[in-house]
Protein backbone atom coordinates (compact mmCIF):
# COMPACT_ATOMS: atom_id res chain seq x y z
CA UNK A 1 0.00 0.00 0.00
CA UNK A 2 1.42 3.57 -0.76
CA UNK A 3 1.43 6.63 1.42
CA UNK A 4 -1.52 8.02 -0.74
CA UNK A 5 -3.61 4.70 -0.87
CA UNK A 6 -3.23 5.24 2.95
CA UNK A 7 -4.07 8.58 3.82
CA UNK A 8 -7.10 8.10 1.19
CA UNK A 9 -8.11 5.11 3.10
CA UNK A 10 -8.49 6.60 6.12
CA UNK A 11 -10.07 9.38 4.32
CA UNK A 12 -12.80 7.21 3.55
CA UNK A 13 -12.70 5.61 7.20
CA UNK A 14 -11.27 1.74 6.09
CA UNK A 15 -9.62 -0.58 8.63
CA UNK A 16 -5.65 -0.01 8.68
CA UNK A 17 -2.64 -1.46 9.97
CA UNK A 18 -1.59 1.93 10.66
CA UNK A 19 -2.83 5.54 10.46
CA UNK A 20 -1.49 7.65 8.16
CA UNK A 21 0.31 10.69 9.42
CA UNK A 22 1.47 14.63 7.84
CA UNK A 23 1.72 17.76 9.82
CA UNK A 24 0.34 21.19 9.08
CA UNK A 25 2.92 23.74 8.44
CA UNK A 26 5.38 21.02 7.72
CA UNK A 27 7.13 23.08 5.07
CA UNK A 28 8.56 25.97 6.97
CA UNK A 29 10.67 27.69 9.18
CA UNK A 30 11.97 24.34 11.60
CA UNK A 31 13.81 23.58 8.53
CA UNK A 32 16.51 24.54 8.29
CA UNK A 33 16.95 23.86 3.91
CA UNK A 34 13.58 25.81 4.25
CA UNK A 35 15.38 29.02 5.70
CA UNK A 36 18.12 28.69 3.09
CA UNK A 37 15.46 28.91 0.32
CA UNK A 38 13.85 31.73 2.32
CA UNK A 39 17.39 34.07 2.71
CA UNK A 40 17.29 33.52 -0.86
CA UNK A 41 14.13 34.68 -2.40
CA UNK A 42 10.75 36.30 -0.32
CA UNK A 43 8.09 34.06 1.02
CA UNK A 44 5.33 35.69 -1.05
CA UNK A 45 7.94 35.01 -4.57
CA UNK A 46 8.46 31.49 -3.24
CA UNK A 47 4.56 30.71 -3.41
CA UNK A 48 4.27 32.43 -6.78
CA UNK A 49 6.97 30.50 -8.27
CA UNK A 50 5.41 27.16 -9.03
CA UNK A 51 9.52 25.31 -9.09
CA UNK A 52 10.17 27.42 -5.88
CA UNK A 53 6.66 26.49 -4.00
CA UNK A 54 6.78 22.56 -5.08
CA UNK A 55 10.65 22.54 -3.97
CA UNK A 56 9.32 23.64 -0.47
CA UNK A 57 6.15 21.44 -0.54
CA UNK A 58 8.64 18.34 -1.38
CA UNK A 59 11.61 19.03 1.51
CA UNK A 60 9.75 17.45 4.78
CA UNK A 61 9.26 14.56 2.44
CA UNK A 62 12.39 14.08 1.81
CA UNK A 63 13.83 13.99 5.56
CA UNK A 64 10.18 12.34 7.18
CA UNK A 65 8.23 9.53 5.84
CA UNK A 66 4.95 11.43 5.79
CA UNK A 67 2.37 9.82 4.33
CA UNK A 68 0.84 13.29 2.40
CA UNK A 69 2.02 16.55 1.12
CA UNK A 70 0.29 19.78 1.50
CA UNK A 71 0.56 22.23 -1.03
CA UNK A 72 2.94 25.64 0.19
CA UNK A 73 0.92 28.51 -0.54
CA UNK A 74 -1.28 31.09 1.69
CA UNK A 75 -4.91 31.12 2.28
CA UNK A 76 -4.76 35.23 1.55
CA UNK A 77 -3.99 34.49 -2.32
CA UNK A 78 -7.63 34.64 -2.61
CA UNK A 79 -8.19 38.22 -1.47
CA UNK A 80 -5.42 38.85 -3.45
CA UNK A 81 -7.15 37.84 -6.20
CA UNK A 82 -9.80 39.06 -6.01
CA UNK A 83 -8.16 42.27 -5.48
CA UNK A 84 -6.91 43.02 -2.21
CA UNK A 85 -3.03 42.09 -1.83
CA UNK A 86 -1.40 41.14 1.65
CA UNK A 87 1.47 41.63 3.19
CA UNK A 88 3.41 40.27 6.32
CA UNK A 89 4.19 43.53 9.14
CA UNK A 90 7.30 44.35 10.19
CA UNK A 91 5.91 44.07 13.69
CA UNK A 92 4.46 40.57 13.10
CA UNK A 93 1.03 39.08 11.70
CA UNK A 94 -0.57 39.94 8.32
CA UNK A 95 -1.53 42.98 6.79
CA UNK A 96 -4.14 43.43 3.85
CA UNK A 97 -2.77 46.55 1.59
CA UNK A 98 -6.09 48.21 2.35
CA UNK A 99 -9.02 47.59 4.99
CA UNK A 100 -12.66 46.70 3.39
CA UNK A 101 -15.07 49.38 5.05
CA UNK A 102 -17.58 50.24 2.11
CA UNK A 103 -20.76 48.14 -0.35
CA UNK A 104 -18.46 50.11 -3.08
CA UNK A 105 -15.20 48.45 -2.00
CA UNK A 106 -17.13 44.91 -1.56
CA UNK A 107 -18.59 44.93 -5.33
CA UNK A 108 -15.41 46.59 -6.68
CA UNK A 109 -14.15 42.90 -6.02
CA UNK A 110 -12.98 40.53 -8.88
CA UNK A 111 -15.56 37.92 -9.64
CA UNK A 112 -15.48 34.09 -8.76
CA UNK A 113 -14.15 33.90 -12.96
CA UNK A 114 -11.04 35.60 -12.61
CA UNK A 115 -9.69 33.21 -10.06
CA UNK A 116 -7.86 30.66 -11.83
CA UNK A 117 -5.77 33.10 -14.27
CA UNK A 118 -5.07 34.99 -11.41
CA UNK A 119 -4.13 31.98 -9.31
CA UNK A 120 -2.64 30.11 -12.00
CA UNK A 121 0.58 29.69 -10.12
CA UNK A 122 -1.24 27.60 -7.72
CA UNK A 123 -2.63 24.62 -10.69
CA UNK A 124 1.54 24.98 -12.26
CA UNK A 125 2.48 24.03 -8.71
CA UNK A 126 -0.07 20.94 -8.10
CA UNK A 127 0.76 19.69 -11.44
CA UNK A 128 4.66 19.72 -10.87
CA UNK A 129 4.02 17.98 -7.46
CA UNK A 130 2.09 15.20 -9.02
CA UNK A 131 4.22 14.34 -11.60
CA UNK A 132 6.80 14.29 -8.88
CA UNK A 133 4.88 12.54 -6.13
CA UNK A 134 4.04 9.91 -8.82
CA UNK A 135 1.24 8.48 -6.90
CA UNK A 136 3.32 7.85 -3.91
CA UNK A 137 2.40 10.20 -1.70
CA UNK A 138 -0.83 11.92 -0.92
CA UNK A 139 -1.52 15.62 -2.60
CA UNK A 140 -3.68 18.09 -0.28
CA UNK A 141 -4.57 21.13 -1.96
CA UNK A 142 -6.24 24.06 0.62
CA UNK A 143 -7.96 27.54 1.40
CA UNK A 144 -9.56 29.56 4.07
CA UNK A 145 -12.95 29.25 5.10
CA UNK A 146 -14.86 32.30 3.46
CA UNK A 147 -15.13 33.70 7.62
CA UNK A 148 -11.79 33.37 7.89
CA UNK A 149 -10.76 35.15 4.89
CA UNK A 150 -13.40 37.77 5.76
CA UNK A 151 -11.92 38.42 8.94
CA UNK A 152 -8.30 39.49 7.28
CA UNK A 153 -10.35 41.41 4.52
CA UNK A 154 -12.35 43.67 6.93
CA UNK A 155 -9.99 43.76 9.95
CA UNK A 156 -7.30 44.54 7.01
CA UNK A 157 -5.44 41.80 8.51
CA UNK A 158 -4.48 40.11 11.87
CA UNK A 159 -7.00 41.16 14.59
CA UNK A 160 -6.90 40.74 18.61
CA UNK A 161 -10.29 41.51 18.66
CA UNK A 162 -12.13 40.48 15.39
CA UNK A 163 -14.82 44.14 16.06
CA UNK A 164 -14.83 45.14 12.71
CA UNK A 165 -16.06 41.88 11.23
CA UNK A 166 -18.63 41.23 14.11
CA UNK A 167 -19.73 44.68 13.66
CA UNK A 168 -20.57 44.01 10.01
CA UNK A 169 -21.91 40.62 10.72
CA UNK A 170 -24.71 42.53 13.41
CA UNK A 171 -25.33 45.39 11.74
CA UNK A 172 -25.44 44.83 7.87
CA UNK A 173 -26.08 41.39 7.36
CA UNK A 174 -27.10 42.40 3.29
CA UNK A 175 -23.54 43.22 3.15
CA UNK A 176 -21.87 40.71 5.08
CA UNK A 177 -23.39 37.93 3.02
CA UNK A 178 -22.65 39.46 -0.24
CA UNK A 179 -19.14 39.44 0.66
CA UNK A 180 -19.37 35.41 1.91
CA UNK A 181 -20.72 34.71 -1.62
CA UNK A 182 -18.23 36.20 -3.34
CA UNK A 183 -15.46 34.78 -1.10
CA UNK A 184 -17.66 31.31 -1.44
CA UNK A 185 -17.84 31.72 -5.33
CA UNK A 186 -14.16 32.65 -5.48
CA UNK A 187 -12.93 29.45 -3.52
CA UNK A 188 -15.46 26.85 -5.40
CA UNK A 189 -13.71 28.28 -8.19
CA UNK A 190 -10.51 27.91 -6.81
CA UNK A 191 -10.93 24.43 -5.13
CA UNK A 192 -12.36 23.01 -8.60
CA UNK A 193 -8.82 24.19 -9.95
CA UNK A 194 -6.91 22.63 -7.32
CA UNK A 195 -8.36 19.15 -8.16
CA UNK A 196 -8.35 19.42 -12.04
CA UNK A 197 -4.58 19.96 -11.34
CA UNK A 198 -3.91 17.17 -9.42
CA UNK A 199 -5.01 17.71 -5.39
CA UNK A 200 -6.13 14.13 -4.13
CA UNK A 201 -8.59 16.22 -1.00
CA UNK A 202 -8.33 19.60 0.13
CA UNK A 203 -8.57 21.02 3.79
CA UNK A 204 -10.25 23.92 4.14
CA UNK A 205 -9.08 26.30 7.41
CA UNK A 206 -11.99 28.00 9.31
CA UNK A 207 -9.08 29.16 11.60
CA UNK A 208 -11.37 32.21 13.02
CA UNK A 209 -14.12 29.72 13.26
CA UNK A 210 -14.21 30.29 17.27
CA UNK A 211 -13.95 33.46 17.71
CA UNK A 212 -17.94 33.16 16.48
CA UNK A 213 -20.63 33.93 19.41
CA UNK A 214 -21.99 30.12 19.48
CA UNK A 215 -25.79 30.32 18.59
CA UNK A 216 -24.05 32.41 15.31
CA UNK A 217 -21.14 30.42 14.15
CA UNK A 218 -24.09 28.38 11.93
CA UNK A 219 -24.95 31.53 9.91
CA UNK A 220 -21.63 33.17 9.95
CA UNK A 221 -19.56 30.23 8.89
CA UNK A 222 -20.92 26.75 8.75
CA UNK A 223 -23.37 27.41 6.03
CA UNK A 224 -21.06 29.02 3.58
CA UNK A 225 -18.73 25.83 4.35
CA UNK A 226 -21.71 23.46 3.60
CA UNK A 227 -21.86 25.48 -0.18
CA UNK A 228 -18.43 24.91 -0.63
CA UNK A 229 -18.64 21.25 -0.23
CA UNK A 230 -22.02 20.99 -1.84
CA UNK A 231 -20.52 21.65 -4.93
CA UNK A 232 -17.41 20.03 -5.16
CA UNK A 233 -17.05 16.09 -7.15
CA UNK A 234 -19.02 13.35 -4.97
CA UNK A 235 -17.23 11.85 -2.69
CA UNK A 236 -14.35 14.14 -3.13
CA UNK A 237 -12.55 14.11 0.39
CA UNK A 238 -13.11 17.24 1.86
CA UNK A 239 -11.08 18.32 5.38
CA UNK A 240 -12.32 20.46 7.54
CA UNK A 241 -10.02 22.24 10.22
CA UNK A 242 -11.97 24.47 12.50
CA UNK A 243 -10.21 25.79 15.17
CA UNK A 244 -12.01 26.32 18.59
CA UNK A 245 -14.87 25.03 17.66
CA UNK A 246 -15.62 22.37 19.52
CA UNK A 247 -19.37 22.98 20.70
CA UNK A 248 -20.03 22.47 16.72
CA UNK A 249 -18.50 19.10 15.86
CA UNK A 250 -21.86 17.23 15.56
CA UNK A 251 -22.81 20.30 13.18
CA UNK A 252 -19.96 19.96 11.32
CA UNK A 253 -19.96 16.41 10.92
CA UNK A 254 -22.99 16.91 9.26
CA UNK A 255 -21.72 19.50 6.48
CA UNK A 256 -20.79 17.04 4.06
CA UNK A 257 -17.13 16.69 4.86
CA UNK A 258 -15.30 13.15 4.75
CA UNK A 259 -12.66 14.33 7.66
CA UNK A 260 -12.82 16.56 10.86
CA UNK A 261 -9.00 17.94 11.67
CA UNK A 262 -9.77 18.47 15.26
CA UNK A 263 -8.16 21.03 17.43
CA UNK A 264 -5.55 19.75 20.44
CA UNK A 265 -8.10 21.25 23.36
CA UNK A 266 -10.10 17.92 22.32
CA UNK A 267 -9.96 14.36 23.67
CA UNK A 268 -9.80 12.71 20.24
CA UNK A 269 -11.43 9.56 21.23
CA UNK A 270 -14.10 10.92 23.04
CA UNK A 271 -14.58 12.59 19.87
CA UNK A 272 -14.40 9.78 17.83
CA UNK A 273 -17.18 7.86 19.99
CA UNK A 274 -19.45 11.16 20.08
CA UNK A 275 -19.73 11.53 15.88
CA UNK A 276 -20.74 9.28 13.58
CA UNK A 277 -18.55 6.10 12.41
CA UNK A 278 -18.33 7.47 8.88
CA UNK A 279 -16.90 10.70 9.67
CA UNK A 280 -12.85 10.42 9.36
CA UNK A 281 -10.84 12.43 12.40
CA UNK A 282 -7.35 14.32 11.83
CA UNK A 283 -5.41 15.46 15.21
CA UNK A 284 -4.23 15.87 17.31
CA UNK A 285 -1.40 16.60 19.63
CA UNK A 286 -0.13 20.14 20.31
CA UNK A 287 2.15 21.03 18.58
CA UNK A 288 4.38 22.56 21.38
CA UNK A 289 5.25 19.14 21.74
CA UNK A 290 7.75 18.87 18.97
CA UNK A 291 9.37 22.07 21.03
CA UNK A 292 10.25 19.18 23.66
CA UNK A 293 12.27 16.16 23.29
CA UNK A 294 12.16 12.81 21.31
CA UNK A 295 10.84 11.03 24.27
CA UNK A 296 8.42 13.33 25.36
CA UNK A 297 7.06 13.03 20.95
CA UNK A 298 6.93 9.10 21.53
CA UNK A 299 5.47 8.92 24.84
CA UNK A 300 2.18 11.60 23.75
CA UNK A 301 2.15 10.33 20.57
CA UNK A 302 1.68 6.94 21.66
CA UNK A 303 -0.63 7.65 24.17
CA UNK A 304 -2.71 9.19 21.32
CA UNK A 305 -2.46 6.35 19.22
CA UNK A 306 -3.59 4.10 21.74
CA UNK A 307 -6.57 6.11 22.90
CA UNK A 308 -7.51 5.50 19.16
CA UNK A 309 -6.74 1.77 18.90
CA UNK A 310 -9.89 -0.22 17.60
CA UNK A 311 -10.84 2.71 15.89
CA UNK A 312 -10.64 3.23 12.26
CA UNK A 313 -10.63 6.74 9.94
CA UNK A 314 -7.89 8.76 11.77
CA UNK A 315 -4.56 10.44 10.26
CA UNK A 316 -2.57 11.88 12.58
CA UNK A 317 -1.57 15.60 12.97
CA UNK A 318 -1.21 18.25 15.17
CA UNK A 319 -4.04 20.51 16.40
CA UNK A 320 -3.07 23.23 14.92
CA UNK A 321 0.48 24.33 12.66
CA UNK A 322 3.74 23.29 13.23
CA UNK A 323 5.62 25.71 15.10
CA UNK A 324 8.88 27.52 13.81
CA UNK A 325 10.74 26.57 16.95
CA UNK A 326 9.76 22.83 16.31
CA UNK A 327 12.78 20.56 16.81
CA UNK A 328 13.93 18.05 13.98
CA UNK A 329 14.75 15.33 16.15
CA UNK A 330 11.25 15.65 17.71
CA UNK A 331 9.69 15.83 14.34
CA UNK A 332 11.31 12.50 13.77
CA UNK A 333 10.36 10.79 17.01
CA UNK A 334 6.59 11.45 15.87
CA UNK A 335 6.74 9.96 12.28
CA UNK A 336 8.63 7.08 13.93
CA UNK A 337 6.31 6.25 16.23
CA UNK A 338 3.47 6.79 14.34
CA UNK A 339 4.92 4.25 11.23
CA UNK A 340 6.23 1.94 13.78
CA UNK A 341 2.81 1.82 15.05
CA UNK A 342 0.49 -0.96 14.28
CA UNK A 343 -3.21 -1.32 14.95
Amino acid sequence: MTSRDRFLAACAGQKLERPPVWVMRQAGRYLPEYRALKAKSSFLEMVRTPALAAEVTLQPLQRFALDAAILFSDILVIPEALGQGYHFREEGGIGMDYRLETRTQIEALAPAEAVPERLHYVGATLSLLKQELAGSRALLGFGGSPWTLATYMVEGGSSDNFERIKQLFYTDRALFGSLLEKLTAALISYFKMQIAAGADAIQIFDSWGGIIAGPDYEEASLRWIREIVAAMPKDFPIILYAKGTAPHLMDQAFSGIRVLSIDWTNDLAIVRRTLPANIALQGNLDPVLLNTTPEIVTRETTRLLESMRGTDGHIVNLGHGIMPHAKIECMQALVDTVTGWRA
